[in-house]
Formats: C-alpha cells, structure tokens, sequence
C-alpha cells in the first residue's frame, strides 16, 4: 500500500543501501534538530523579552526578529502568532517568579532573598508593559488567566516570607497581598525602565520596613 503524507500526496519510497553500517543510534540525529530549535526558540523568546521590557509601546513581530537577526518566517515558525509570543513571555516570568523565590532561598538569607526577588517582580512588570494590549485582551477573553497567576506570586512572596519569619530577619506581621500591593506601587511611579535608581531606593525602603523590629531591652534592676 503507497504511503501518503499528511497533504494526501503520494511518498517516495527509497530502499536503504544494503552495504551502509546500521547507525549505533538512530536517535541522535532526531535530538540534534530538536535541541537546536528548543535553543532558536529560547533565544527568540529571551530577545522578545528585552524588546518588551524596553518598549513603550508594543513592538511588532517584524521588529522582534529585527533584534533577533533573523528573518520573520523564522519567528513565526516558532511563534505564530502574536499571542503565542505574548503568552510564551508571560508564563516564562511567571516561572521565574515562582521557581525565583525557592532558588533565592536555596543560596541566600531570607531577607537577601526576598530584596532579589523584588528586582524580578520590577523585570515582570516593565515586561508587561511592552506587550500590555494583546496581553489584557488575552486575560479578557480567558487566555491568561489572571487569578491563577495571582495566586502563584502570592504563594512565591509567602514562601520568602515564610521563611524569613522563621529565621527571624523579616518581619512575621506582613501578608504577601502587602508585599504584592507595595510592589505595584513602586514600579508604577518608578517604571524600569529609565527609573532604576528610584524605584531601588524604593525597594531598600521597603526592606527597611519589613525587618524585624528590635527587641527592647529590659531595664536593669
């Protein structure tokens, strides 16, 4: 029976070459294109990133290869259309948030931690901003779903703060919707980019507000 590919056309079939060694493994030369567009797509995903970060208004796709110095067809290969993008970005900051806030813990103090993490809440958000339509019309029509999203930064800030009470280097009376809101605040009057050393300042402060009040000492009889 003629074997037809997914168009309906007809295959050619080759006979293998009776004298040729058998390949040791068959496999490689499957995983070597694989791996080289996982690592084309990360690059294109990366660039994307800092285009929309450093956007002020939404860039086009022609504009994102551009940067990435290949040709459109390349982009679309691996992003067809915008929202694939948009989405592809969004969720790639959200795991940097969420999986950001375990690593941090995993090689600094609870504190050092948590002032880290709020430099990758400052990178989120100026990266929203280059993409914000299409990222708005995606949460409206249930693409993205926002509550979702809010709930898995919520559980990154607590796991910090978790651990930052346990150790006694934040403060134990503070809520991750605090933290959330506080956030949103200084990146809204200081946005990344262009407003780096203010909104620092910023986030020092803050930090300055959650450490642990000093205990008073008790007066000597």
């Amino acid at each position: 029976m003629n074997d037809r590919n997914i168009n309906g056309a007809r295959s050619v079939s080759t006979d293998a070459d009776p004298d040729a060694d058998p390949d040791p493994n068959p496999d490689a030369e499957t995983r070597a294109p694989r791996a080289d567009a996982a690592r084309n797509r990360d690059q294109l995903l990366a660039v994307a990133t800092r285009v929309f970060m450093s956007a002020d208004v939404e860039p086009s796709m022609r504009a994102i290869a551009r940067e990435a110095g290949v040709g459109i067809a390349t982009l679309y290969r691996h992003f067809p259309t915008r929202e694939s993008l948009v989405d592809a970005v969004y969720q790639d900051q959200v795991v940097r948030l969420t999986a950001g806030a375990r690593e941090l813990l995993g090689q600094l103090p609870p504190a050092a931690a948590m002032r880290r993490w709020t430099d990758l809440f400052g990178d989120w958000i100026a990266t929203k901003n280059g993409m914000l339509d299409t990222l708005l019309a995606m949460i409206e029509s249930g693409e993205i779903t926002h509550a979702r999203t809010r709930t898995e930064l919520l559980t990154a800030i607590t796991t910090i703060l978790d651990a930052g009470g346990a150790a006694g280097d934040l403060r134990s009376d503070v809520s991750a919707e605090d933290i959330a809101a506080a956030l949103i605040g200084i990146f809204t009057v200081a946005p990344r980019p262009g407003r780096e050393a203010t909104a620092g300042r910023l986030l020092d402060l803050l930090m300055d507000g959650l450490a642990p009040a000093a205990r008073p000492s008790r007066p000597e009889d």
